[in-house]
């Protein structure tokens, strides 16, 4: 009820101020001394005028703008429709003459043009200020409430005077009650020193932060570059740290909509956002044509990876998503995000184990994907060490069911989510993994479904990943324990990754191992100094780092591909294709069935000589046999010359 009185308040005010620009255009015209007689024309042509005008409004979308939010972008579309709707009238009143003298049309049609001109003017000048001042009474209320509970304010500089700097210092100066005081923008691009933003002044480059500081006595600093690299953000924090100021900073572009920020996600530095990286630039043509108007199934959907598919996947506005996974909670919680998020599309929870081939082919024949993006698979090395019965019905039967189900029902593209652990696997998860990168390559030479595998490392943030473990050790004083000094890993964002792999599914035309570009390894041991720095602690002083030595099945570095394999470019900079002899189905499909043999008697050594087998690079300690060669080379080292 309170919405439709604002619509019809905003009506009629917009209805009186055309009413009275056209009013005060006829007098402006005429020196306030109208005619008798045209002023009884122009009343007649008045409600004419007005509606036109407001259909042009109306048009452009001017009459659904929330007045209390109006902007320069709002300023120019109510620009161009009074303009438009005056270039229709002007039309009309050149063509009246001849629509006079042909159909005899009465002349009080006819308005001065001076008349339309000044309304114009007048209208736009009308509309625009009634939505300004609409603006001003609301910032300066809201104003007022907020100063009832006005906090103490931190003096703080504000990093970076883009348009996320802009926006902010908006922000603050309208919120009195964040306790935030502004006294200077650092900046290192040289064209902005000395200009003054919202009454903010920029006084220096990064290099200047800790002499700015002391100055003004800030005691706070916050990052307002939204898509800043990582390496910009640690020289950032390592100059306010510097400088004894606490830092906070806004996540990224994603919090700044429609050209509002929002102040209550502004939150500490962490440890993503030391190692975050350029944003991925997604070819979304071609996403969208992959995924639009078609039924998509994601196995695995409540895991780390999968979750963020169904996300991804759902914006692209898919006949169905099919939500495929084990853990009911982990159903739930994805389902009931996606039906909140996206009410319109049509979302199935299926409670299912890729392993059991009766419910999984009920499912498939049940709503019959066209795209399937298989992410369901186990993931831990050590817990898989020890069972690796499991990993192999998960991860390479599994995998052959959900590749073969795809196959015969003529599923239009299969994606499978695969590991660097699968190059030169030294552990049960690694090995399995890449048996399943086998089967699915063999199989895409003998189907029409184009089958592909996407590559790629750690994901920052996933369930049981060292980040979280880190982390709760810091809060529970330590020890922080690392396995060895000089280990290392691939991380990459868990939405780049997936916005990666449906890049990489729109490319594949069948056959390909995609392997994600992960930028510089990072050593495990500086991740974890800095979270402890980032905790305000000092590693060592503060907080013990441990270590523990390597575990079953862990191997020091990762790579992303070996030696048998080229090396491909794709049309997307970030994406490459792997590229070797595709495996003999029929002689694979046997060693899936020895393996399955062996699964159902738990015999371990027995499965993992059958898994060396299979996978001759496998590398074995507990095995009796001498392990192959070493082939593996680190992604960075095997890309084509000139990549990053």
């Amino acid at each position: 009820m309170g919405r439709l009185r604002t619509r019809t308040s905003q009506f009629l005010i917009d209805i009186a101020v055309l009413m009275l620009a056209f009013f005060l255009a006829m007098l402006v015209r005429f020196d306030s001394n109208v005619p008798a007689p045209m002023f009884r024309q122009l009343m007649i042509v008045l409600p004419y005028v007005v509606l036109l005008q407001y259909a042009f409004l109306s048009g452009f979308g001017i009459t659904r703008f929330s007045w209390r939010y109006i902007s320069l972008r709002d300023a120019v579309r109510i620009f161009a429709a009074i303009s438009s709707a005056t270039a229709v009238l002007v039309a009309l009143r050149l063509a009246s003459p001849m629509l006079v003298d042909r159909f005899a049309i009465a002349r009080y049609g006819i308005v001065p043009l001076g008349v339309l001109l000044g309304d114009f003017v007048l209208a736009f000048i009308g509309l625009s200020g009634v939505r300004a001042l609409r603006r001003m009474l609301g910032e300066r209320l809201a104003s007022r409430q907020h100063t009832r509970e006005e906090k103490p304010k931190v003096p703080t500089l504000l990093v970076g005077a883009g348009q996320g700097g802009v926006l902010i210092a908006q922000e603050i100066s309208r919120r009195p009650d964040l306790g935030i005081r502004p006294v200077a923008f650092i900046d290192d691009d040289p064209v902005k020193q000395g200009a003054v933003i919202h009454g903010i002044k920029v006084q220096g480059t990064s290099k200047d932060l800790v002499r700015v500081a002391e100055r003004h006595g800030a005691t706070q600093a916050l990052i307002t570059i939204s898509n800043a690299p990582g390496p910009a953000i640690r020289r950032i924090t390592e100059r306010c740290k510097e400088a004894g100021l606490k830092v906070k900073i806004v996540p990224g572009a994603y919090e700044i909509v429609g050209g509002r920020v929002n102040l209550s996600r502004i939150r500490e530095v962490a440890i993503e956002d030391l190692l975050r990286r350029e944003p991925v630039r997604l070819q979304t043509g071609v996403v969208s044509e992959l995924v639009r108007g078609q039924p998509v199934m994601v196995t695995g959907a409540g895991g780390s990876i999968g979750s963020e598919l169904c996300r991804q996947v759902a914006a692209y506005r898919p006949s169905r998503v099919v939500l495929v996974e084990r853990s009911e909670n982990a159903l739930f919680e994805i389902h009931a995000e996606l039906s909140r998020r996206f009410s319109e599309l049509e979302v199935v929870p299926c409670v299912a184990d890729i392993t059991d081939v009766t419910r999984v082919t009920q499912v498939f024949r049940d709503f019959r994907p066209m795209i399937v993006f298989h992410a369901a698979a186990h993931k831990h090395v050590p817990m898989m060490e020890w069972n690796p019965a499991e990993a192999v019905k998960n991860n390479v039967l599994g995998t052959q069911i959900i590749a073969d189900l795809a196959d015969e029902l003529a599923v239009e593209r299969f994606v499978m989510i695969s590991t660097d652990k699968a190059v030169n696997p030294t552990s049960i998860m690694g090995a399995t993994k890449r048996a399943a990168e086998l089967y699915v390559q063999a199989l895409s030479t003998q189907s029409a479904t184009h089958f592909a595998t996407v590559r790629f490392g750690n994901v920052l943030g996933s369930a049981g990943s060292v980040i979280p473990i880190f982390r709760r050790q810091i809060q529970e004083g330590g020890p922080v324990t690392v396995t060895h000094p000089d280990m290392t890993r691939y991380f990459m964002t868990i939405p780049e990754a997936v916005q990666l792999v449906m890049q990489a599914a729109a490319l594949s035309q069948g056959g390909e191992t995609f392997i994600l570009d992960m930028g510089q390894p990072v050593r495990i041991v500086d991740l974890a100094h800095d979270l402890i720095r980032l905790s305000g602690l000092e590693p060592e002083k503060d907080i013990e780092v441990r270590f523990t030595g390597v575990r079953p099945g862990e191997k020091l570095f990762e790579e992303l591909s070996n030696t048998s394999e080229g090396i491909e470019r794709t049309t997307h900079p970030k994406i490459f294709t792997g590229t070797y002899d595709s495996p003999h189905l029929p002689g694979l499909r046997a060693q899936f069935d020895t393996l399955a043999a062996l699964c159902a008697t738990a015999n371990p050594g027995s499965i993992r000589q059958a898994l060396a087998q299979l996978v001759p690079e496998y590398e074995d300690e507990s095995l009796d046999s001498e392990p192959p060669a070493r082939t593996g080379r680190a992604f960075r080292e095997s890309k084509p010359a000139g990549t990053v």
